[in-house]
């Protein structure tokens, strides 16, 4: 029983940080289940972070199921979800049920502005982490870079190329990128053969 506490109280510790979305609890989930606690590797952290991306629902939320269901199995998954979705609905509640008495004083609003530019900061931290794992090669280098530029451009190709705007989605790029990946890997494999 303690380790599915543990589960819980470690997600609820990463949901309270929610500010900004799932990405801002990317580097703090790597902090806890990876450098702390050793629960995943870095590796396995980053191809949670590709399918959650990929899956309904907010990425850190998606990712604490795949953690708690690796951990111990599915009631590990359901518990490191509802930890980590916990701190959400009561900050949710407490909110909306006091919002409208201050949310127009200017410190509420300044307070939310660097609230804004830490999440900017943890985002990028989170880059920067995922990045050095996972960005070794030449070829993984390539797919990043062609990924970056088609997620920037992405409204313009949409755009321009209205007849096939479905595939300027980040599922399409994932998708893409991993057939990419599995392609290089058999053409390094097929050189290797000969």
């Amino acid at each position: 029983m303690s380790e599915y506490l543990q589960l819980f109280w470690t997600f609820a510790q990463v949901g309270v940080c929610t500010f900004g979305g799932g990405y801002a609890m990317l580097p703090i989930l790597q902090r806890e289940v990876v450098d702390k606690r050793g629960w995943v590797t870095a590796e396995e952290l980053a191809d949670y972070f590709a399918i959650g991306q990929c899956t309904p629902g907010v990425i850190a939320v998606n990712t604490a199921t795949f953690v708690g269901a690796k951990r111990k199995g599915n009631l590990g998954g359901v518990v490191a979800t509802l930890g980590v979705v916990f701190p959400s609905v009561v900050i949710i509640v407490l909110i909306a049920a006091f919002l409208k008495s201050f949310a127009h004083i200017p410190a509420v609003g300044h307070a939310f502005a660097g609230v804004r530019a830490a999440v900017v900061a943890l985002i990028a931290s989170s880059v920067l982490k995922l990045g050095k794992t996972t960005v070794k090669d030449v070829p993984a280098g390539c797919i990043f870079a062609a990924v970056l530029l088609l997620s920037v451009f992405d409204k313009q190709l949409e755009a321009a190329f209205p007849a096939v705007a479905f595939l300027f989605s980040p599922v399409t790029y994932v998708v893409l990128a991993g057939a990419a990946g599995l392609l290089i890997s058999l053409a390094r494999k097929g050189g290797r053969g000969k």
